[in-house]
């Protein structure tokens, strides 16, 4: 029997639209991951698991894939488009996405910066069993869009999701993310949790100046880091308190 890949997205390619102009000194295709897609595309597995430093470009992938796959760049469900201060780049407008045959086109992006905004959008615009968000606690209302929204194969992009949960909502969201892709969805995560980079199958790319590296969750620089500063905090701590003397 012939597989069929159903992936919502199998490929990313650089295609930049006949209008748009591309300078690779100038931001965003500065950045070395983003020269590391135009350079050599980039293949989507079902898990895919991004780290990296503040400004490697771990923001800027997730929000140019979730854009080109039709996202609002605010965030929120492949239906929901609404806006409140346009700032993303022109990334989406250069790529092509290469889908699986007969893929869904459903999915999920959610960005912890916006989604008070896309929680005022969703009060404005309820759907029949939908909370009142804005009343919940910030990681009360993230657990509550994993439970309703997160429950169908499709494409999820999340950046940096962890912002708002604890540790025990941060495995709540791993098993979410598993069960996706394991039912055939689809699913991009940037993150700076030790936690949510362990999804079991996932691949991890590490995002630097190198552009974009393949690596094993124990070798990470993320999870070396965090494992250094609990066995010894003080070790750390003497120089961020001197420091500030």
């Amino acid at each position: 029997m012939i597989s069929v890949d159903r992936r919502p997205i199998r490929r990313v390619e650089f295609q930049p639209a006949p209008d748009l102009k591309v300078d690779r000194r100038r931001w965003p295709w500065s950045l070395p991951a983003v020269q590391h897609i135009i350079d050599h595309g980039w293949d989507l597995p079902p898990l895919t698991v991004l780290v990296g430093e503040n400004g490697s470009g771990k923001s800027t992938l997730v929000e140019g894939v979730g854009l080109a796959f039709g996202f609002s760049p605010e965030g929120g469900s492949a239906y929901a488009q609404h806006s409140t201060r346009p700032s993303e780049s022109d990334l989406h407008r250069a790529l092509r996405l290469s889908r699986g045959v007969g893929a869904p086109r459903w999915g999920f992006f959610l960005r912890a910066e916006t989604m008070h905004g896309f929680f005022s959008y969703l009060e404005e615009n309820p759907g029949a069993h939908d909370p009142t968000f804005h009343e919940m606690s910030h990681g009360e209302s993230f657990l509550e869009v994993l439970r309703t929204r997160f429950d169908s194969p499709g494409f999820y992009c999340l950046d940096e999701p962890e912002s708002a949960l604890s540790f025990s909502g941060c495995l709540a969201l791993v098993g979410a993310l598993h069960d996706i892709a394991t039912a055939g969805g689809q699913v991009v995560v940037a993150t700076h949790s030790p936690v949510v980079a362990s999804i079991p199958g996932a691949r991890i790319l590490e995002v630097g100046d190198w552009g974009l590296r393949e690596s094993a969750w124990d070798d990470l620089d993320l999870v070396r880091n965090w494992r250094s500063f609990l066995d010894a905090p003080a070790r750390y701590l003497r120089h961020v308190v001197d420091g500030a003397k």
